[in-house]
């Protein structure tokens, strides 16, 4: 948060393509810091929406990269990885081809969702063209609402924040045990 504070308009930028490529700095609570920067004054609402919405488009086109260069290359190339991947990856295009560009959408949404859809949807081969049209119009729906809260919210984001993040921590358990038990029913069947 001091970096945002500090760097501004540049640090949410940075921030967020870094973000996005890999799970460990937190998106959300950026955004909406950058939004309360906003609500006060230090920092333009406007700007700040260009700012991380350019930071997470340059984020989510690089994972897409990584995984259509990347992690091809290694599935390709390795006689490890080529051996173990070829029929799971066969399962990824289909499946992409029907919810992967939904999941693009709404997977920013998701906590550690998106830092691998892009991924996926580059080692999957997905036409850049959908690939953008349903990232890149997640991302700026993404970063007006967190934005927003911040900027609409305030000083009572602190209290709000703590039942919103028990409530999606709640939900994402939920999701990863009913996960486990779909997989744990397939092995077994």
């Amino acid at each position: 948060m001091s970096w945002v504070a500090q760097y501004g308009y540049f640090a949410i930028f940075g921030l967020l393509m870094l973000g996005i490529v890999g799970p460990l700095i937190p998106d959300e609570t950026i955004l909406v810091f950058a939004g309360i920067l906003a609500r006060q004054g230090r920092l333009d609402y406007a700007a700040v929406l260009a700012a991380g919405y350019a930071g997470s488009l340059c984020g989510i086109t690089m994972s897409y990269f990584v995984g259509r260069r990347g992690l091809l290359y290694l599935l390709e190339r390795m006689p490890f990885f080529r051996r173990h991947s070829a029929e799971y990856m066969e399962r990824v295009r289909i499946w992409f081809g029907r919810y992967g560009r939904w999941t693009l959408f709404f997977g920013y949404f998701v906590v550690g969702v998106r830092h691998f859809t892009a991924v996926v949807a580059g080692a999957s081969r997905m036409r850049v063209r959908h690939f953008a049209i349903y990232a890149y119009s997640g991302g700026l729906i993404w970063v007006i609402c967190f934005v927003s809260l911040g900027y609409f919210l305030g000083d009572q984001w602190e209290r709000v924040g703590h039942t919103v993040n028990r409530g999606a921590g709640g939900i994402a358990l939920a999701i990863a045990a009913g996960a486990g038990l779909w997989v744990w029913r397939k092995r077994r069947s």
